[in-house]
């Protein structure tokens, strides 16, 4: 792509809570794509949440003085017409759905943490997630086959896999857990992010670090980690890195983003996690959340726990007004990588030390070619480059390996309308301990969701 006098960016998903504020603050914030004449479109579903989002779109570029052309629609075709860039954020009642996710695969008995991306949870999640990203990637197909999509949507592994296989469409996954794990490495040796020389790979949310250095001096930080991790207390930090020590010693690496992610992906982590059994929590004997609409808390960690007074006051809130305020305090932009590669891109300018989710084809040796793997990626006007990485350990990469192929059968499962298929996927899983208890546990997730799934039969 030539340096870009115009500029079309579409945020998909401009009423998220978590993203859209940061991706414009991001693209406002970013000279050279402001000095394009920028065309900023936010689509979502929901007027009420394209209403903040456009309102606060333009109070950040007034606050900059910048000029872009900033508009909105609930019309998906109307705004990818010319698109450059589409960026993408979705869910549909995020938290109803994650606590059936949790709770209906441990009612069978299955040791599953945390249900976003890994495990049964993360299965039924790809399976809700996939029409609406699939239509967004067919419609760029018709609309804007050129475009780039970006991808923030989980389970971000499962979903750019499936894009890639089913579209043509060029897509990148983002996510911020690496940056997670950099600063629980940099806790851990004492030393500042700034100093530290990674390279990592793996798994989204299952990634490891296969090299940790100092920059000024290359020295090899990995026998200070291990030397430092032994005279740590156990419980310091334990929701955060307990299961990730753990691993540090039995597999040599350190992995990343933290327990609650890591441990999807295992079937023994469960007692790394002490804020698991918090996590939703209800009285099945007098509540029925799922029935009444009324979710219990969702809690990340123990350690992002807020104390509760014990008689809260009723206060009414605005979390639409909340997220998309605009403070007193300086605008800065995010940690995330979205802009970096449109501007690499649109402008000819590499930009290194990026992290993707992209289709593996050899870059880390052992896995399958079409499994979306995280690597570390440069960008230019050209694109979006993995970089070929080393081999990781035999365990490591066996663990991802089987995970691959639960990808295939999920996404199978979906192509096909097959719950046998997905039988198979969820009968590969670790967390998985007997066949009837997973036929029973198919069933009854496909009955409360069926509003939302693609149709799937036996």
């Amino acid at each position: 792509m030539t340096s870009a006098p115009s500029l079309k960016i579409v945020l998909i998903g401009a009423g998220s809570l978590s993203f859209a504020p940061a991706m414009i603050r991001d693209i406002l914030l970013n000279d050279r794509i402001n000095g394009a004449d920028l065309n900023l479109c936010l689509m979502d579903l929901s007027e009420n949440a394209l209403q903040a989002s456009e309102a606060y779109a333009a109070a950040v570029a007034a606050k900059l003085g910048r000029k872009p052309s900033i508009h909105s629609t609930t019309d998906l075709a109307a705004s990818l017409q010319g698109a450059d860039f589409v960026i993408t954020a979705i869910e549909k009642n995020r938290y109803y759905y994650w606590s059936q996710d949790f709770h209906v695969p441990r009612k069978y008995g299955f040791k599953q943490i945390y249900g976003e991306n890994g495990g049964p949870g993360g299965m039924f999640h790809t399976l809700r997630n996939l029409p609406p990203m699939l239509e967004i990637a067919q419609a760029m197909e018709r609309i804007c086959p050129d475009a780039w999509l970006i991808n923030f949507t989980n389970p971000e592994a499962k979903i750019i896999e499936a894009i890639s296989k089913l579209t043509k469409i060029k897509c990148v996954g983002l996510c911020h857990g690496i940056g997670m794990g950099m600063e629980q490495i940099s806790k851990l040796l004492d030393i500042p992010e700034e100093e530290l020389e990674t390279v990592a790979c793996g798994l989204n949310h299952f990634a490891w670090f296969q090299s940790i250095k100092h920059k000024k001096t290359g020295e090899d930080l990995y026998p200070l980690l291990k030397d430092k991790e032994r005279k740590i207390p156990w419980l310091a930090l334990w929701d955060e890195i307990g299961l990730s020590r753990i691993m540090l010693r039995t597999y040599g690496l350190y992995p990343y983003p933290g327990t609650n992610h890591i441990g999807e992906y295992i079937r023994w982590s469960e007692e790394y996690l002490a804020g698991t059994r918090m996590q939703y929590f209800y009285d099945p004997a007098t509540e029925d959340p799922w029935k009444s609409g009324q979710i219990p808390d969702f809690v990340y960690s123990i350690a992002h726990l807020e104390d509760k007074p014990l008689f809260p006051q009723e206060k009414a809130s605005n979390e639409l007004e909340r997220s998309f305020r605009l403070g007193d305090g300086e605008l800065t932009a995010s940690h995330e990588q979205a802009v970096p590669i449109i501007e690499s891109i649109a402008f000819q300018i590499k930009n290194d030390n990026l992290t993707v989710n992209m289709p593996n084809h050899g870059k880390i040796p052992g896995l399958p070619d079409e499994m979306v793997v995280e690597v570390p990626a440069y960008a230019d006007g050209s694109g979006i480059h993995p970089l070929q990485m080393e081999a990781l350990p035999t365990a490591i990469t066996e663990m991802i390996r089987v995970q691959g192929a639960i990808h295939k059968l999920v996404i199978e499962a979906y192509v096909e309308q097959s719950r046998n298929k997905l039988l198979q996927a969820v009968l590969l899983d670790p967390t998985i301990s007997t066949y009837n208890n997973a036929v029973a546990m198919i069933n009854e997730l496909c009955e409360l969701q069926k509003d939302i799934l693609p149709p799937l039969c036996w």
